[in-house]
């Protein structure tokens, strides 16, 4: 039987101007799929941004007098309950984020890591404290066909029409700003979409397997292609099915220009589980390391903080 695939004839993304906190000076828009009975994408997105230009004086006066990262705070405050509260996270999280927002100089964050990681929740965390928009590519790829899910598009189309499509909305968003993405799984396997994301800054959240298979074997893996099986061993299976594809994909990940460890985030805290840990305290252990990124990539010298 032949399928055939449902174009759908405009798609458009919004990037959120009320988030930006600056003027546009107007807005660009791609439509690169006229010819040939191709579906038309349009986004619809702002004019870049400029930012205030800051010297590298400028950048290590700043960095070097930033003492309200919650990494400065005493072990024995941040394993309090009065410091894991919600509001406290909250304060660490908007302060940390001051310091570094004006050095991104707007440049998209790329969020790469293994299915159930958290990098749709913890993206939202931060595109909300930097005032950025944010974007799941997987959700983008779905509204091209038409709104199809993703376990639909595998199953109908095949793992390669996927992949073809995450590369494109990748392309797309690389000549955009102020966005924080949430990326499939498997976009780091292809190195067309590395060359996509060094425009911006890449964060790889590092989850144990042992807590992805908790997480997802809880809810079920219909919805990941990947991973469904009709066994009854729900953990065990996805655990198994997730060792194999972390072995092909952990040295992708490495490439990432940061690396969040839920691991070390727990010990930092004092907790004995990951699972214990808030998308917030995730998110300030990302800026941390976004921070140390762009330390090393001016080449300066900081003091303690």
């Amino acid at each position: 039987m032949e399928v055939k695939v449902v174009q759908r004839p405009q798609i458009s993304m919004w990037i959120e101007m009320d988030k930006i906190g600056r003027k546009p000076s107007g807005s660009l828009r791609f439509d690169p799929h006229r010819a040939r009975g191709q579906q038309r994408v349009q986004v619809l997105i702002s004019a870049r941004l400029q930012p205030a230009r800051v010297s590298n004086k400028q950048r290590a006066s700043a960095l070097e007098a930033s003492y309200n990262s919650y990494k400065n705070f005493p072990a024995s405050i941040l394993e309090s309950e009065s410091i894991n509260g919600p509001y406290d996270e909250s304060v660490i999280l908007k302060n940390k984020s001051q310091e570094i927002e004006p050095y991104l100089s707007g440049r998209c964050i790329y969020l790469v890591g293994m299915m159930g990681s958290g990098k749709t929740t913890v993206g939202k965390v931060l595109s909300q404290v930097l005032g950025y928009s944010f974007c799941d590519s997987d959700s983008l790829i779905e509204e091209e066909v038409n709104g199809t899910p993703v376990s639909d598009i595998f199953q109908l189309y095949g793992e390669g029409f996927f992949r073809d499509k995450e590369t494109e909305i990748l392309r797309k968003l690389s000549i955009m700003h102020r966005i924080v993405v949430s990326t499939g799984g498997g976009a780091v396997m292809r190195p067309i979409n590395w060359k996509h994301m060094q425009n911006g800054i890449s964060v790889w959240l590092d989850v144990p397997l042992e807590a992805l298979a908790q997480r997802i074997s809880a809810v079920g893996t219909k919805s990941r292609p990947l991973l469904h099986s009709d066994s009854s061993d729900a953990y065990r299976n996805t655990y198994k099915r997730l060792s194999n594809l972390f072995e092909e994909r952990s040295e992708a990940y490495a490439n990432a220009n940061a690396r969040v460890s839920l691991e070390n985030i727990a010990v930092k805290l004092g907790y004995r589980d990951v699972s214990t840990l808030t998308p917030t305290a995730i998110a300030i252990e990302a800026l941390d390391q976004i921070e140390n990124y762009l330390k090393d990539e001016e080449g300066m010298s900081f003091g303690t903080f």
